[in-house]
């Protein structure tokens, strides 16, 4: 992977995209009767851009000029009768004020079966403090929610420039994707917005995540069963609960992680850093294969943690023992300061401990007068170079 040539390719597709906004198959909102005053619904506007984008055998550019744009629930779907398509963005997308609008579909914006599609620059504002206050009620009339930006069963997609604030819930998804690359991705939510996750990968391959900032209410990038050849790097996270692979463990029958790098990113004031989480039920999953290097952590609560008896909640946990087998995950130049005395803690599975821990110039400080430890249950590996905490293996 070479990331330089990745950002020159994506600067000549943002070159490109101008260009068909002058010259080529160009598809204004504006001129299909969207309304930039952020009040009037222009859903039907955005949906005729993509109808005559998707339909053309030429490529194709839909453009929002500048201005705030509101639209309910979109459904972007392929196949396409050409696979270069062009998604740009100037202006803001604003979602509905009633939260239940597009609650009922769960996503706010997806595309699926969608083969080349580049989705450049802009704004999209879910407005999702409403439901953030019914969920915190404790209100049993509250719904999920829905994401913000999803992509499903797609290949080639490319995302650049974007901005996701106030999800409902999670920012954007990738789902059954082959060859998705986001570069300079940026992501807010209050530390306090629930389950209004970054970036979350699943049952896909050749993810690339580049040159971000999220800062949310939960994970900023979360990594679920299926995610395979993925890279991040230089991101910088929090608030949040840090950059996890997982949870794991929901199913019986569920597909693997496997070959993720992250590295050159910067925790600060999150719940955790580097984590793996699963549940302790039985389970077909595996996690093999990570890399995680070049890592800062400032004042993070659980800078690096495996956790193989996951239940947040406490309530109804299975209580039993986890069937993720969890291998080869290395740990090269990580330091910083933790929140918490202990700063490395692996609660592996007693059936399937974790195996071929590799940690090598690891330097993690608590306070001077209580240095930082480490905690190890059914963990084993190796330890190189500077090694602060102890190794616990």
């Amino acid at each position: 992977m070479s990331n330089p040539l990745l950002i020159l390719s994506l600067t000549i597709i943002i070159a490109t995209a101008e260009t068909t906004v002058s010259a080529g198959s160009n598809y204004n909102v504006n001129h299909l009767g969207a309304k930039a005053d952020g009040k009037t619904d222009s859903t039907k506007a955005f949906m005729s851009a993509w109808s005559h984008a998707c339909g053309s055998v030429k490529a194709s550019t839909v453009y929002v000029p500048k201005g705030r744009y509101m639209v309910g629930g979109m459904e972007f779907s392929g196949p396409c009768k050409n696979n270069n398509i062009t998604v740009r963005i100037d202006g803001t997308l604003v979602g509905p004020g009633n939260y239940n609008v597009v609650s009922k579909g769960h996503n706010w914006l997806r595309f699926q079966h969608v083969d080349g599609v580049t989705v450049v620059g802009g704004v999209m504002d879910a407005q999702g403090a409403g439901l953030w206050a019914c969920k915190k009620s404790r209100s049993e009339n509250c719904p999920d929610g829905a994401t913000t930006l999803a992509f499903f069963n797609s290949k080639n997609v490319k995302v650049y420039g974007l901005t996701s604030i106030n999800s409902q819930m999670f920012h954007i998804v990738v789902n059954g994707c082959d060859d998705v690359k986001m570069v300079d991705v940026n992501v807010h939510a209050p530390s306090d917005s629930p389950n209004t996750d970054g970036i979350h990968v699943q049952l896909s391959t050749g993810v690339t995540i580049l040159n971000s900032k999220i800062s949310t209410g939960d994970d900023c990038v979360s990594i679920g069963p299926g995610a395979t050849n993925l890279w991040i790097e230089n991101v910088k996270c929090g608030p949040g609960h840090g950059i996890s692979i997982g949870s794991l463990g929901k199913d019986l029958n569920e597909e693997g992680v496997k070959n993720v790098t992250v590295k050159k990113v910067n925790f600060k004031d999150t719940d955790n850093g580097l984590r793996i989480k699963s549940w302790a039920r039985p389970s077909h999953g595996f996690v093999d294969g990570v890399l995680f290097e070049n890592t800062v952590m400032t004042n993070v609560q659980n800078p690096i943690l495996i956790d193989q008896n996951y239940c947040p909640s406490h309530k109804n946990c299975p209580n039993q023992v986890s069937g993720v087998k969890i291998s080869n995950v290395k740990y090269r130049d990580v330091h910083g300061t933790s929140a918490t005395k202990v700063a490395v803690k692996f609660d592996c599975s007693k059936k399937y401990p974790c195996q071929g821990i590799t940690m090598q110039d690891v330097n993690l400080s608590f306070k001077k007068e209580a240095p930082a430890s480490a905690y190890c249950v059914n963990a084993g590996g190796k330890t190189y170079g500077v090694m602060k905490p102890t190794g616990c293996f």
